[in-house]
């Protein structure tokens, strides 16, 4: 399993504008987060794992927002029930990291990224920093410029 230290590690050897930050409580929650680095929860991004036709897809949205399968599977030009959300044992499998502390790069293996166009509304947002107790303070644009992703509506009409 990976840790926060091989993020740190990732992070410096790939000269990635960003700060890992330690945090002093667990934030199992998008609220708990934001009021542990004193922002607001819009703030706070979510690093999901998808699969589509057993392929696996991040997904990258604000963490009050629910990301929509029906978007990703029109993108992908697949039926939403090939669009799965990925469980606790795949997650870790595949990045590397468990869930709730997943980064939005240096996982255990590339993996094609998808991110909402609300996390670019803001200047600097916080991801999971590849443990329980560290997030990832960065600007969205570093983390497109990084992971190559393709900005998408998420969210759909839901």
């Amino acid at each position: 399993m990976l840790e926060s230290s091989n993020l740190a590690v990732w992070i410096e050897d790939n000269t990635i504008r960003a700060d890992l930050i330690k945090l002093s409580v667990h934030t199992p929650t998008v609220e708990d987060a934001a009021q542990a680095v004193g922002t607001s929860p819009s703030q706070i991004v979510k690093t999901l794992l998808f699969t589509v036709d057993g392929e696996p897809v991040v997904a990258i949205a604000c963490g009050t927002s629910r990301v929509d399968r029906r978007t990703i599977a029109a993108y992908f030009g697949v039926g939403r029930k090939r669009v799965k959300l990925a469980g606790a044992e795949a997650v870790l499998e595949l990045t590397g990291y468990p869930v709730g502390a997943v980064p939005p790069f240096g996982l255990k293996q590339q993996i094609q990224t998808l991110i909402d166009p609300r996390v670019l509304e803001h200047t600097e947002v916080y991801a999971g920093g590849g443990a329980i107790d560290s997030l990832l303070r960065i600007s969205p644009s570093e983390i497109v410029r990084v992971t190559g992703a393709v900005v998408l509506d998420l969210l759909g009409t839901t």
